[in-house]
Formats: C-alpha cells, structure tokens, sequence
C-alpha cells in the first residue's frame, strides 16, 4: 500500500515525466536527426580549385578561409557543419569566412592539401585550418579540437578568428 501523502505525488510524478518525454527535442538534437548532409564533402572536387577559388573571393570580400577537412562517413563532422547553421555562428560564418568542405576520403584523399596547411588529419577528424585572403596560414587544428564540440566553443573559435 503506498502511503497517503505519495498517492497525490504519484500522479504530479508522472505527469511531468510525461511532460518531459513529450517535449521538443533541443534545436540542435533536432537538426541532427532531422538534416545530416550525406554530401558535405565532395569526392570529386578538387581541392586545389576550390581553396583558390575561396581565396579569390575571399579577397574581394574581405574575410578569411576556413578550411575543414572531413569525410562524409564521419558523425562528428556532420555535428560541425550543423553547427555551423545555428546563431550566431551562421550569422559569423557568412560575415566573416569562406567555408571551404575538403574530403579526405579514409585519410587518403587530399593528404597533400592537409599538410600543406598543417592539418594532422591522420589525428581524426573533422580537422580544421584558418587560413587569410592570401594563402597565409593562421590557424591549424593540432589534437582534435572539433572532434566532439559545442556550438558554443564553434561560436569562440570563429569570433577569434574573424576577419
């Protein structure tokens, strides 16, 4: 027999779990779910093309070049670039960068590119380099610093590294 005063609690209990289990999932949980991009990394893009295309651009618009390497087969880069589409990184990211995806296969495409750019992709990725309109290195990812992030460190990295 359950004591009286746990009667009444009882059905509150429950009504709150009941709550909790029906509410939105956060933002973030959602999109996860709801918007991987099967295709974030192309396989047959050139690399080469595509940063010297981010750097002509970039130097018209004045901003810098994220380079993220990655491969379609990885969760946490999937994370990363879900990341990057919710305030205020987006707002961050269209003002301040040129995103440029580099796939790197299962750490055997675009090897050259990434360490060109100091990028130990071998580590893990997604793996990350900052580079300005001119080619210059800025920043290069060095211990799977993106490899299971938050919005809020992506929302740091890119206030710290805007133009």
């Amino acid at each position: 027999m359950i004591p009286k005063s746990r009667k009444t609690l009882l059905p509150a209990l429950s009504f709150a779990l009941l709550a909790l289990a029906l509410a939105p999932l956060p933002q973030a949980a959602a999109q996860i779910i709801a918007k991987p991009n099967k295709n974030l990394y192309s396989e047959t893009a050139d690399a080469n093309a595509d940063i010297a295309g981010a750097l002509a651009r970039a130097r018209s618009e004045h901003k810098r070049v994220i380079l993220d390497f990655g491969g379609n087969w990885c969760g946490d880069c999937q994370v990363l670039d879900i990341y990057y589409h919710q305030s205020p990184n987006a707002e961050l990211l269209a003002k301040n960068f040129i995103l440029v995806h580099i796939d790197i296969g299962h750490m055997d495409r675009n090897v050259d590119v990434a360490k060109k750019y100091k990028v130990p992709i071998t580590k893990g990725v997604p793996a990350l380099a900052v580079i300005d309109a001119h080619g210059n290195l800025l920043y290069s990812e060095r211990e799977k610093e993106f490899e299971h992030t938050t919005p809020e460190a992506i929302t740091a990295f890119l206030k710290r590294w805007k133009a």
